[in-house]
């Protein structure tokens, strides 16, 4: 035998099987509409179009759009969701495919929220399937079945059976069980007359705009006070509902979120959650939708939305997507938070989404903040000193303000005090220059003396490093002089540098005191419990702080102790009987003595509920924030906002000046800052932002985009899209006519760090990393949005090396 005929022995029974050819499914395109136009879950940016398939004749029914579908691209399965069915195709009958299967019964993806996800992705720079992978959690097939045996809804609102083309457009937006969550009459009317008698008269514009079908934007300042936000929001959401619309409430974080559940609560609207029935599926008024639960109760949560069994969604950033049809109220708290802001491209902001949600659903936009932000400034008030400017894009435009009444504000405020050094001086305290000066210790301890505790705020853990005028005197901050951005060390370099445009600042002079000297200002808070021990012997003390051993304390109960937090990490304080009463706390009050006023049906009819935060929790005695000096050295542009919004998060837990409530604010800051929150008037500081920033071009006086990346490929983006020598090298500013007052388009690029990575390619593409400004008028907002996307949409086509991204509305622009 030779070498030719040499063969591999193999054993019995272990010899490879040899498949059948199986021969190709004979298939029967679809008798009336039989492309299937589908956006691929497929995160390239130069594949963000639909995609044609053809609809095989067994899978029309269910083929509808809005249908999570598999498909075959290129060589592998991938799933997309049907955007549209058509009549014919441009691409060529020999090169389309067939759907390979249609997953689930139900429309994931209703119409108004294909529509919707289009045009955030527009607004954004980003593609549709960038958003559905944000917007549709992950599906969970048994899920489908539970909910439709226990609500007995059609598919997509259509009766089983019938023609799956046209029944998505025409699906009802009412609840599919028939039955129409909202709250009892008489306790959503007492709600609204304990709100008409704490706000201004545009609260009754907002009530008969919830009713109407026509876009409105309010912007509602909060009276402080624990649950007070929670409350407004609440009766926002319920007065919707009781419209017959729809409510997305969109929160900073879980614990806002547990608020507002529970002041919805107590209205008479039941969560979403495990039926009584037995049969294992979910029912209620309102879901929550957030990345931090499970999946499989996410999709329950989204599916119960899309179908309409559901018309109220209340939860941090994820809920900003809910799935709901028709006019209703977008809400958002807090929108200058950082939460607010996806993190995954195209990086879309909750607040504008919101607000372009409403408008295209002709609904209700409102943002609730403490410390009001200057986009929300602009809206309300304009630019300053431009006549008829309140610029409009897709994500910003005119609003209402709603503000308490001011003799109801200043009773709901504690008595704020700032100790700087000349209120000190004019004290003769001796003290001075020292953390906790003797006046506030003095202060501190006859609240103690009270029975409750005292909270001190104290900056966030870790060090940071800003540079600093040397004087003495002066020590603000060192800031540039072509962009007033903070100026950073640079290693290696003889001068600082502009964190924001990369000036070089030679031969810097501080433009208050007109000294030359520069130092250098490390940010930290160790040590500060020890301190306190020593001034305040024999009381406890705790710390509540996401970096101690201990981690956040959520609650505490009343009783005398000092609490040392971080923002964002403040414990509750557990409200007694009595406080629930109003009664002194050493009254005796038994508990059947706490029991709210009710109506004859057993409804409570006046006052928070017995599940509202604002009577399951009560205030401290005291609040002291520490350290205020550090607000001077932050270096993000929306730095004094996000101190002033985290000051007023923390003196909002104070007990009001009636009841005694006092809050200190320890150290020098801006006056601007202190004096908005002595009047509980973030209005002051907003109007003071947005005036600076008119005058040095910074958002929201215009449209902003940074570009980060390799510098090459940065470069090519800026050539590209006409921000170096083209249209749009040059920016308008808003009342400028004849254009004399026009800015540089792009400010940098400057360098940033490489992220942080193990892999050594991936830390070669990304050297050499710089990001850069552009900044256009916001008449050119979604212009500049897809240029930058085409032009994104090239790079990786081509396959060009480096990293190239964008986003739009940043934060900071650091």
């Amino acid at each position: 035998m030779t070498d030719m005929d040499a063969e591999q022995l193999t054993l019995d029974g272990l010899a490879p099987r040899r498949r059948r050819k199986r021969a190709p499914a004979a298939h029967t395109p679809a008798g009336r509409d039989p492309i299937a136009r589908v956006v691929l879950d497929v995160q390239a940016t130069h594949l963000g179009q639909t995609f044609d398939y053809l609809i095989d004749e067994r899978q029309s029914e269910a083929a509808r759009p809005g249908a999570l579908v598999r498909v075959r691209f290129g060589g592998r399965r991938v799933n997309g969701v049907i955007w549209e069915r058509a009549a014919a195709s441009d691409t060529p009958a020999s090169s389309l495919r067939y759907l390979e299967r249609v997953l689930g019964d139900d429309v994931l993806v209703p119409a108004s929220m294909r529509r919707d996800i289009a045009l955030i992705a527009d607004a954004y720079g980003g593609t549709r399937a960038n958003i559905l992978r944000l917007a549709v959690p992950p599906r969970v097939a048994k899920v489908e079945k539970e909910q439709r045996l226990v609500a007995g809804f059609a598919r997509g609102g259509r009766p089983a059976g019938a023609s799956g083309i046209e029944g998505d457009a025409a699906a009802p937006s009412g609840p599919s069980t028939g039955r129409a969550a909202s709250a009892p009459a008489d306790r959503l009317a007492a709600r609204f007359a304990r709100l008409a008698g704490m706000y201004d008269r545009n609260l009754r514009d907002l009530q008969g705009a919830l009713h109407g079908s026509a876009f409105r934007a309010f912007a509602l300042d909060p009276l402080p006070g624990v649950g007070r936000a929670a409350e407004a929001l609440a009766w926002m959401a319920a007065e919707a509902l009781a419209a017959g619309r729809t409510a997305v409430v969109v929160l900073p974080g879980m614990r806002e979120t547990r608020d507002v559940l529970d002041s919805l609560g107590a209205l008479g609207l039941t969560p979403f959650g495990p039926g009584r029935s037995g049969t294992g599926g979910w029912t209620g008024d309102v879901a929550v939708l957030s990345a931090e639960t499970p999946p499989i109760d996410r999709y329950r949560a989204y599916l119960a939305v899309a179908t309409g069994q559901v018309r109220c969604v209340i939860g941090p950033r994820a809920a900003m997507y809910a799935p709901v049809d028709g006019p209703g109220l977008f809400a958002i708290m807090d929108d200058i938070a950082y939460q607010q802001a996806d993190g995954m491209m195209p990086y879309a902001h909750a607040r504008g989404v919101l607000r372009l949600r409403a408008e295209a659903h002709g609904g209700v936009f409102v943002a609730l903040a403490n410390a009001r932000s200057p986009l929300s400034q602009m809206e309300v008030a304009g630019l300053p000193g431009v006549a008829a400017s309140r610029p409009s894009d897709a994500v910003s435009g005119p609003a209402t303000a709603i503000r308490p009444l001011p003799g109801v504000l200043r009773d709901a405020s504690p008595w704020v005090r700032w100790l700087n050094r000349e209120e000190l001086a004019r004290l003769a305290d001796p003290s001075i220059g020292a953390r906790v000066p003797h006046t506030a210790v003095a202060n501190i301890r006859s609240a103690l003396l009270t029975g409750g505790p005292v909270l001190f705020s104290i900056p966030a853990d870790g060090v940071a490093e800003a540079l600093s005028c040397a004087n003495p005197k002066c020590l603000r901050q060192a800031r540039c002089r072509k962009c007033t951005g903070p100026l950073q060390r640079v290693r290696g370099a003889a001068v600082p540098r502009c964190r924001w445009c990369g000036a070089a600042a030679s031969n810097w002079t501080c433009p208050h005191c007109h000294g030359d000297r520069l130092r250098v200002v490390r940010v930290g808070a160790a040590g500060t419990a020890d301190e306190l021990r020593g001034l305040f012997r024999g009381v406890p003390t705790l710390l509540s702080s996401p970096s101690q051993p201990h981690g956040v304390i959520d609650e505490i109960e009343r009783r005398p102790v000092i609490v040392i937090a971080t923002p964002g990490a403040e414990p509750r304080v557990r409200a007694t009987p009595a406080d629930r009463t109003g009664a002194s706390p050493a009254d005796d009050v038994p508990a059947a003595a706490v029991r709210p006023r009710t109506s004859p049906d057993g409804f409570a009819v006046a006052g928070p509920g017995p599940d509202d935060p604002a009577a399951r929790y009560t205030s401290y005695a005291a609040v002291a924030i520490l350290d205020a000096w550090t607000s001077l050295y932050a270096p993000g542009l929306d730095a004094r906002v996000d101190t002033l919004a985290a000051w007023m998060r923390v003196v909002a837990l104070c007990a009001p000046r009636t009841a005694g409530g006092q809050a200190l604010l320890l150290g020098e800051t801006d006056p601007a800052i202190a004096q908005s929150l002595m009047l509980w008037d973030s209005s002051l500081l907003a109007s003071r932002e947005l005036a600076e920033r008119l005058e040095t071009g910074m958002p929201p006086a215009v449209a902003v985009a940074c570009v980060w990346g390799r510098r090459d490929a940065v470069m090519r983006a800026l050539r590209a899209i006409g921000a170096l020598d083209g249209d749009m090298a040059m920016c308008p500013m808003p009342g400028d006519a004849d254009g004399s007052g026009a800015i540089p388009g792009v400010l940098g690029p400057v360098p940033i760090p490489q992220p942080r990575t193990v892999d050594a390619r991936e830390l070669e593409i990304t050297a050499d990393r710089v990001r850069a400004v552009v900044r256009v008028p916001h008449a050119r907002r979604e212009e500049l949005a897809a240029r930058l996307r085409r032009e994104v949409a090239r790079h990786v086509a081509a396959r060009e090396g480096g990293e190239l991204r964008f986003q739009l509305d940043r934060k900071d622009l650091i």
